[in-house]
């Protein structure tokens, strides 16, 4: 039987280059996106199955869960926000709704798609290098992330051993959602440069380990946040 696996943010950059890359060696993809046309186009280019739902709405999970059928050999959970303000001027509106599309969003999709997670099977959620390496205007963004890996360190222990749970931590990487960050060159360039490895990150750095962390081939790897980072939560290279 082939694999299937769900994922959310599925027509984000970071979403469509895994799906692309699981579907490449022969796995099925089930996409959840809000985006209905650019959903429907990338599902029928790459023969995914999708749902359009924003994961803002709780319905959204049990529907993309039920559309896409058992069993899952894994779920994805490729969604976040870059909400940049000084702790000063963040509202709780700001902070309830990183938290709810970060972490919760995460949990929800999880318990949606727990039934069907066949033996053996992964999750895959997302922080941010933020985490680890604290940044001014970061706080409802690092918030949300850490209780996402938090989250990651739970379900690890509590899914074990059917079920493995992991997450990655990207610097910024060129996406659409971080297109405010990267539009300019001049500001990317600065942003790059702050690197040990100096260039922003690209889908496929990310996707080439969410690939891996999703096959057999991770068979032993649970309950891990992995930096995707260009070295930028832990090197110096000046200083």
């Amino acid at each position: 039987m082939t694999d299937k696996i769900l994922i959310y943010g599925g027509s984000g950059g970071i979403g469509s280059a895994i799906a692309r890359r699981i579907v490449g060696r022969g796995a099925q993809a089930h996409l959840v996106a809000r985006d209905a046309d650019r959903l429907r186009a990338l599902a029928e280019e790459i023969g995914a199955g999708c749902t359009a739902g924003d994961v803002e709405d709780a319905e959204t999970f049990a529907r993309a869960a039920r559309e896409a059928g058992a069993p899952l050999a894994g779920l994805v959970y490729a969604v976040g926000t870059i909400n940049l303000k000084s702790f000063a001027q963040l509202s709780d509106a700001d902070f309830e709704r990183d938290f709810r599309v970060n972490a919760l969003g995460a949990a929800r999709a999880v318990r949606s798609a727990l039934p069907d997670l066949s033996d053996g099977a992964s999750i895959l959620l997302f922080s941010t290098v933020a985490v680890r390496q604290g940044f001014t205007a970061h706080a409802s963004v690092s918030m949300a992330k850490g209780a996402v890996e938090g989250l990651v360190a739970a379900l690890g222990a509590e899914l074990a051993p059917k079920v493995r749970v992991n997450a990655i931590a990207p610097s910024l990487v060129e996406t659409p959602l971080a297109s405010t960050l990267t539009r300019a060159p001049q500001m990317a360039k600065a942003i790059a440069a702050m690197h040990a490895i100096p260039r922003l990150g690209t889908s496929q750095d990310v996707a080439a380990l969410a690939d891996f962390l999703l096959s057999s081939d991770a068979g032993w790897i649970t309950g891990q946040t992995f930096g995707v980072d260009g070295g930028r939560s832990t090197l110096r290279t000046k200083g």
